[in-house]
């Protein structure tokens, strides 16, 4: 399972000088002082150097490896280097490359000259953060910027949190396992993925399970444990509406039950099942509402095999710092009247926790058979943005497209009608590709999120909307 908690380097730098009045150690300690109290009182988890350099404070090339080595120790996955004053451009540039996770820069606002001192200005913190960002790139080192701010300015807490849920993207494909439950269905080439790629890439591992292994484990589940099951029933039938027999709903929750205990013991990320005949014959019911209810659960789950696509939902999570659940659509069709909506959809594989509170979700038979059990409902309404992790020709990227809900007719299944701006322009990108009609959706705007996480997987953001002169004007 992902560990989905995000812990801060602090690395504190102040210039390797201490003037009466300029580059004063008292000042800038004020100053290191003031972002640490900021970072507890936003209830960040951060790593302090305070045992490791005198004054908390890097000024020396030389200490990086044993400040590096500390938040190495430490467990960080990312690292803030506030310029407590002018800084030292080097030390910050080397204990980056040498942690290796996000960085984000940052200097204060500088206060005003001080007419009774000869120099007059006691700090230079912008001047130095910018001799940083020149030497970081000489480096190497891909890293991210706060705009010139005060503490208390809304700009320092919105884009320190951003920056937390880019950190929690980075980390999320570092130690990303992937269950693949059998294989692709035979018709479905455009979910094919390169298994050895994405390892060497990404360090992505896939976990594969014959569906033998799993029929084993559904059956022993069903007939053995069976008084098990009964809170999982009982809480269906308290939440949503029931269109399906009790039988059903036993053999959804022993599915569940199976794949959940084979994902725990593999200590996976995600699920890319098969979902199509083979699959319904094992347990006789349609497997949609499970991988829903596994969504559910924090392990993202996907039909048809589509390993990326489950890559995609763990990147559409991650990006919300775990607080939003993904769910995972074809794109379908365009609205009958609104030329700039889309229908996105699947058989019945959201998870209840993005459903609309309107009504209660429901369990009913899947749209080709109506064989239990998959779920039926529409999707909450609000922000919405879409993605796509895949590749061509050895290239990677991240397809990117936020819009909002609107209204449009019912159908079976789940689903979403979404509007854009523009949305020909997105459907000529899927189309000519590298991607496929799977998507990720979640309940928030995070292209800025998504594009500044694509600096550090180094990967392509292949913006539609919001375009990327609006996303830097975020970033800003």
């Amino acid at each position: 399972m992902i560990d989905k908690h995000v812990r801060l380097g602090l690395l504190c730098t102040r210039r390797n000088v201490d003037g009466e009045f300029f580059c004063n150690v008292d000042i800038a300690g004020k100053n290191r002082d003031a972002v640490k109290a900021k970072l507890t009182q936003m209830g960040i988890d951060f790593v302090a150097i305070d045992d490791i350099v005198p004054d908390g404070m890097i000024k020396l090339g030389a200490d990086a490896r044993k400040v590096a080595d500390y938040f190495i120790a430490q467990g960080v996955d990312a690292v803030f280097a506030p310029h407590c004053n002018f800084g030292t451009e080097d030390a910050v540039a080397k204990v980056g490359k040498l942690v290796g996770k996000p960085l984000l820069l940052w200097a204060p606002r500088d206060p005003a000259p001080d007419p009774t001192q000869d120099f007059g200005r006691a700090t230079d913190a912008q001047c130095g953060v910018m001799a940083t960002g020149k030497v970081v790139r000489d480096f190497g080192v891909p890293f991210s910027y706060m705009s010139n701010c005060r503490i208390d300015d809304e700009c320092f807490e919105r884009s320190l949190r951003r920056f937390m849920k880019v950190a929690a993207v980075v980390k999320a494909m570092s130690h990303l396992r992937v269950g693949l439950v059998s294989n692709r269905p035979a018709e479905f080439w455009s979910v094919k993925y390169n298994e050895q790629q994405l390892l060497e890439k990404f360090g992505v591992e896939v976990e594969t399970v014959t569906l033998i292994e799993l029929q084993q484990r559904y059956r022993r589940i069903l007939e053995t444990n069976r008084a098990s099951l009964e809170e999982t029933v009982a809480e269906y039938r308290r939440d949503c509406e029931i269109c399906v027999d009790d039988e059903s709903l036993y053999r959804t929750a022993a599915l569940k039950a199976a794949m959940l205990e084979w994902a725990r013991e593999k200590d996976l990320s995600a699920i890319a099942s098969t979902c199509w005949g083979p699959m319904r014959d094992m347990a006789g019911i349609a497997s949609c509402f499970v991988f829903g209810e596994l969504t559910g659960e924090g392990i993202p789950t996907v039909c048809e095999g589509d390993v990326n696509g489950a890559i995609t939902s763990i990147i559409a999570s991650a990006a919300t710092l775990w607080e939003r659940d993904p769910f995972f659509a074809d794109i379908t069709q365009r609205h009958p009247t609104n030329d700039n909506a889309e229908l996105f959809w699947h058989c019945g594989v959201f998870t209840r926790n993005t459903a609309t509170r309107a009504c209660k979700p429901c369990i009913k038979g899947n749209f080709d058979e109506n064989r239990p059990t998959v779920g039926g409902f529409r999707i909450e309404d609000g922000d919405v943005t879409v993605l796509r992790f895949d590749s061509t020709q050895d290239q990677y990227s991240l397809l990117i497209a936020e819009g909002v809900t609107v209204d449009g007719p019912k159908t079976n299944g789940t689903y979403g009608w979404v509007e854009f701006k523009d949305w020909l322009a997105i459907e000529h990108k899927v189309v000519c590709g590298p991607y496929i009609h799977h998507v990720a959706g979640v309940h928030e705007h995070i292209a800025d999120v998504l594009y500044e996480a694509c600096k550090y997987l180094n990967i392509k953001a292949d913006l539609c909307e919001p375009d990327e002169a609006e996303v830097q004007r975020r970033l800003r």
